[in-house]
């Protein structure tokens, strides 16, 4: 088998059973083994199409605690920043972003994994939210990372397991949605990429349903430590992508 196709196969088998136990995360862990081999554009591509079918898949798996009102304000910040992301994504300097938000990641989350109760933030409302959405939204036009900085603030605001599970998920699903297409209506897909996106969605369909199983039997404050964890792990993940390429420079 060739190497690249071992790579996306395992990426997406690996990011599905991720996004399935924490309903985020599919992006930022398939980029981990992606970013080594695939041009920027086709990961990015993979990781969106990936993460958008596992989203679904737990959509129809996952449902608890769903609350549109506390959803909106998320969606609608999102849906402002999901174009500005695309647009951005030819002209980033990809190895500056990954680092800065790879090293933001690597030192807040295990602070907030050592604080055994994390003092809940309340003040900021739907605004809030909404510019969670939107950086979430940005970050999901650059490459399909549209749930790290809503995960990180539903933590924040202490939102019990299902109801942040809700919120990210159904956010990530919306995002990923306007980005695929905005990637196709753009040319960031192209007809050349069809084989390799035709690998993602059949290798992460196992994975995740096995991930959203273990889910379940999760309680809130295990759910918190392992969402902690992940972002720290995707951190580490960026870091390691994006340091060499500056440090070479």
């Amino acid at each position: 088998m060739d190497s690249q196709i071992l790579i996306v196969i395992l990426g997406a088998a690996l990011a599905g059973f991720v996004q399935g136990l924490s309903g985020f995360g599919f992006s930022i862990t398939a980029m981990s083994l992606w970013a080594w081999t695939l041009d920027p554009r086709l990961a990015a591509a993979l990781a969106v199409v990936g993460g958008f079918s596992g989203q679904l898949l737990a959509a129809l798996t996952v449902r608890r605690g769903f609350d549109p009102r506390r959803l909106a304000p998320f969606l609608l910040g999102g849906l402002a920043g999901v174009p500005l992301g695309v647009w951005l994504l030819p002209r980033l300097d990809v190895a500056q972003f990954k680092t800065v938000l790879g090293a933001t990641l690597v030192i807040v989350c295990p602070l907030m994994i050592l604080v055994d109760r994390l003092p809940r933030v309340t003040h900021g409302g739907r605004i809030a939210d909404a510019v969670s959405g939107g950086v979430g939204g940005l970050m999901g036009g650059i490459g399909g990372f549209s749930g790290v900085v809503p995960s990180l603030w539903c933590t924040l605001r202490g939102y019990p397991k299902d109801t942040q599970r809700s919120v990210v998920q159904n956010f990530n699903l919306a995002m990923l949605a306007v980005t695929f297409a905005t990637y196709l209506a753009t040319g960031i897909v192209r007809e050349s990429h069809a084989s390799m996106l035709a690998l993602v969605v059949p290798a992460m369909v196992l994975p995740s349903l096995l991930g959203a199983r273990l889910y379940r039997r999760l309680g809130d404050k295990d759910y918190r430590q392992l969402v902690l964890a992940l972002l720290t792990a995707s951190g580490v993940a960026l870091l390691a992508a994006g340091l060499p390429a500056l440090v070479m420079r």
